[in-house]
């Protein structure tokens, strides 16, 4: 098995947030969060060291609640990143096997590619690997120097390359393989003879070559999947390369999605076969949708929520944390939370389920049975069940169970007052 180690112990200055970068979000989950899956998706890895620094109480808070093979380790004060990956040596004292070493603002970075990174090392009998990307302009990153063999001389700061090593267009990832026994050793000799008096992670390369130790360099096919979040634009932009990707894959999947411009959806929902995403929907969450569903134009689905085989979810309408059953339609300006819906149910125009109680800031459940209809404008106050068969009246507001193949009503009788408006315009 693998260890990783997560640097996640900058201050993100340019973010201009009291939240820590690695706390900000793409959709539903943290930027930190994306990277710890993608190593724990390997199938890889048992263990995760995130190193923690500015704000680190909330990143300990953080991993404390979402993940049981992952834990802090504080860096203070931050000398530079070797320094940061040093903290963990103690705690690998005796570990005798393989280690990667990323950043936690990389969102983008996928199981696979980890996956297939740890077994060119394995392959290549490396005792480090870098991972490293083909750039155009290679402009700012740290170049890749190889041998005439190909394996790993050194990685030149831009600032520091000549002429020619600029011209170098492969580029340090800043994804590391190390064989930790073998490597450990170089974090007691690395120098702070550099402009910002800091330990240099890169600093190990040189080090190992020294030692006559096997380095290598393993190119990234995409490389999308380094991109590092520094600022709220480049939160932005990776959404945007996040949804494409995860858009393209539902697609070749069968998906139907009529716009990809305007659809977002997490990549944590499941969609099945010949569901049609229509435009402006948001899906954030883990969900499960089926096949054969209709969601949207203008939908949103918060998360929790489970669509079997063709469920309609029409423009306008909000669900959260409700399973709805096959063949069931609400499509027009609706509110289903919290809820259980079953099978053939129509949901009328404007319909809420007023699941949220403000005084004891508690949430209820809504059940509606098979075969149901639910008229317009109707209020649904939780906790509520509308047995199989029943029909509720267009303006109603249910507070009690409503039984079997019954109607349930609470509209005011209509009245009609002869000649009123006349008598108010005086005519």
């Amino acid at each position: 098995m693998v260890k990783s180690v997560i640097l996640a112990a900058g201050k993100g200055t340019r973010m201009k947030s009291e939240t820590p970068k690695v706390l900000h979000q793409i959709y539903s989950k943290t930027l930190l969060g994306y990277v710890i899956d993608a190593v724990n998706n390997t199938g890889l890895a048992d263990e995760n060291y995130v190193i923690v620094g500015h704000q680190a109480e909330k990143v300990e808070e953080y991993i404390n609640t979402h993940y049981n093979n992952a834990k802090t380790v504080l860096q203070s004060p931050q000398l530079g990143t070797g320094h940061a990956v040093s903290m963990v040596c103690p705690y690998l004292e005796n570990y005798d096997g393989e280690v990667i070493i990323l950043c936690g603002d990389t969102p983008l970075i996928t199981s696979d590619t980890l996956k297939t990174f740890i077994e060119a090392h394995r392959k290549m009998s490396s005792d480090i690997t870098v991972m490293s990307a083909i750039f155009d302009n290679p402009t700012n990153y740290g170049r890749i120097i190889r041998n005439n063999d190909g394996s790993l001389n050194s990685i030149v700061e831009e600032k520091d390359a000549t002429i020619e090593q600029k011209d170098v267009k492969e580029i340090n990832a800043g994804i590391y393989c190390l064989n930790w026994a073998k490597i450990k050793n170089a974090f007691t000799h690395l120098k702070t003879n550099n402009a910002q008096g800091e330990y240099y992670l890169t600093d190990i390369i040189e080090w190992g070559n020294k030692n006559g130790l096997n380095v290598n360099a393993h190119i990234l096919e995409r490389n999308e999947e380094i991109y590092g979040i520094n600022s709220k634009l480049n939160l932005a932009e990776a959404t945007k390369l996040m949804t494409a990707r995860t858009l393209e894959k539902y697609m070749t999947d069968g998906v139907t999605i009529v716009d990809p411009n305007s659809v977002w959806i997490d990549p944590q929902t499941e969609i099945g076969k010949d569901t049609i995403i229509y435009p402006s929907t948001y899906i954030e969450g883990k969900n499960i949708i089926g096949n054969n569903c209709k969601i949207g134009p203008f939908a949103h689905l918060r998360g929790d929520v489970i669509l079997d085989d063709f469920v309609k979810i029409g423009n306008y309408v909000e669900v959260k944390k409700a399973h709805i059953k096959s063949h069931t339609n609400a499509c027009h300006l609706t509110y289903i939370g919290d809820s259980e819906v079953g099978q053939n149910v129509n949901i009328g125009a404007g319909t809420i389920t007023a699941n949220y109680n403000p005084l004891n800031k508690e949430k209820s459940k809504t059940i509606i049975k098979d075969n149901v209809k639910i008229g317009s404008n109707s209020v649904l106050v939780a906790p509520v069940t509308i047995e199989e068969g029943a029909n509720v009246g267009a303006l109603s507001v249910i507070t009690k169970n409503v039984s079997k193949w019954s109607l349930a009503i609470t509209r005011a009788p209509q009245k009609i007052l002869e000649g009123w408006v006349s008598k108010k315009l005086g005519k």
